[in-house]
């Protein structure tokens, strides 16, 4: 249990970090003001006061903030929460340049950049952490092992050993594509590409559905195929992943509003507990660097994961600011930081709902 503590916090930190810290960066080259950077939610364990920005460490080990001045209509303020009061109303202000301008006096497409690199952060974090993971274990093929006697693959004439190189047009690099396009099946014919001995085949399989499993099945197994990484193309590899992990986060968002997904299907930070938990119990008797190895592939699923998520056009996220600013971008006209607020309010509070039901769900699953 310790140790599975030690592990979220450290996961869910180098995650959060990296998203907050691609936020603050390109803020500041952009020289926009930054007044807070902060790492978790609720009461501040730990606070420093730097030049222009207050850094701090929050109670619960999730999420993080990256507070602009002016966003939202928000200014500084003091420990308390309160307006400062050192400087009189009848006093000049004194401008310090070097603490940057507000957010909304920025041009718009800074403030775009600012809001992006977040999730663009997260994207790069996993590449840099793909490269790790490649390098140490390699990547796998899209190469059959078996075909299932009885199924549609073998019906259509395909064979073990052969390489599966298009789905439905698309290019198919790793196995775990194949595995996912399979998962996510909703039963329609596949125009799959293979190659055998050098020669391209065409072929159409419509997936076999099993009731006992309550999915749909193509009929072959692979996976067992991997190549060695430990040379320049570690990076491509690299690349690979990160592509694998983006269209499957894409795609399970696409299965659960198609309303084929349960809530089940979701998990929040209890469920996350879990998994690390059971990934440290199944690998740690092959020793501390496979669980390590383990805990940084859980870090690339879940950067990508926020990343993606983060660009989804709805309130509170950034994808749902990005969708203001770029609005502005087009008409040239701002929206009112008061209306701005509200929006972005109504998505937070929709948000925490969501978290309160999915955190209720892992607690349930839990005891099930």
């Amino acid at each position: 249990m310790i140790w599975t503590i030690i592990s979220f916090v450290i996961i869910f930190t180098v995650v959060v970090v990296s998203h907050e810290f691609g936020h603050y960066l390109i803020a500041r080259l952009n020289n926009i003001r930054v007044n807070e950077f902060s790492i978790g939610m609720g009461p501040a364990i730990f606070k420093k006061k730097g030049k222009h920005t207050t850094f701090a460490i929050r109670l619960l080990p999730i999420g993080g903030a990256c507070i602009f001045e002016g966003e939202d209509g928000r200014t500084s303020e003091t420990e308390d929460g309160e307006e400062s009061e050192d400087k009189q109303a009848d006093e000049p202000e004194e401008i310090d340049e070097s603490a940057g301008i507000a957010f909304n006096d920025a041009p718009v497409w800074a403030r775009i950049a600012s809001v992006f690199a977040g999730p663009l952060f997260n994207i790069i974090l996993a590449f840099f952490l793909s490269i790790f993971i490649c390098w140490f274990c390699g990547s796998d093929l899209p190469v059959l092992y078996n075909v299932t006697e009885g199924l549609p693959a073998e019906a259509a004439g395909m064979q073990a050993g052969d390489k599966i190189v298009k789905i439905n047009g698309e290019r198919i690099y790793l196995w775990r594509e194949v595995s996912m396009i399979s998962i996510l099946s909703s039963g329609k014919p596949m125009n799959i590409t293979y190659e055998r001995d050098g020669v391209k085949y065409d072929t159409t399989i419509t997936p076999y559905w099993s009731e006992e499993d309550g999915r749909y099945y193509i009929g072959f197994i692979g996976g067992g195929e991997f190549v060695s990484c430990k040379d320049i193309s570690v990076f491509k590899y690299a690349y690979m992943e990160v592509r694998y992990w983006l269209i499957t986060t894409y795609r399970s968002l696409g299965y659960m509003f198609s309303g084929r997904a349960s809530l089940d299907d979701l998990a929040g930070p209890v469920g996350v507990a879990n998994v690390i938990d059971d990934t440290i119990e199944e690998t740690k008797s092959y020793g501390l660097f496979t669980v390590v190895l383990n805990m940084v592939n859980i870090i690339v699923l879940l950067s990508v994961n926020l990343g993606v998520l983060n660009l989804i056009p709805f309130p509170a996220l950034d994808g749902g600011r990005l969708v203001l600013l770029f609005i502005e971008a087009v008409t040239h006209k701002k929206i009112p930081p008061e209306k701005e607020g509200i929006f972005h309010m109504i998505g937070f509070i929709l948000l925490m709902i969501l978290m309160v039901v999915v955190l209720c769900n892992d607690i349930m699953r839990i005891f099930r």
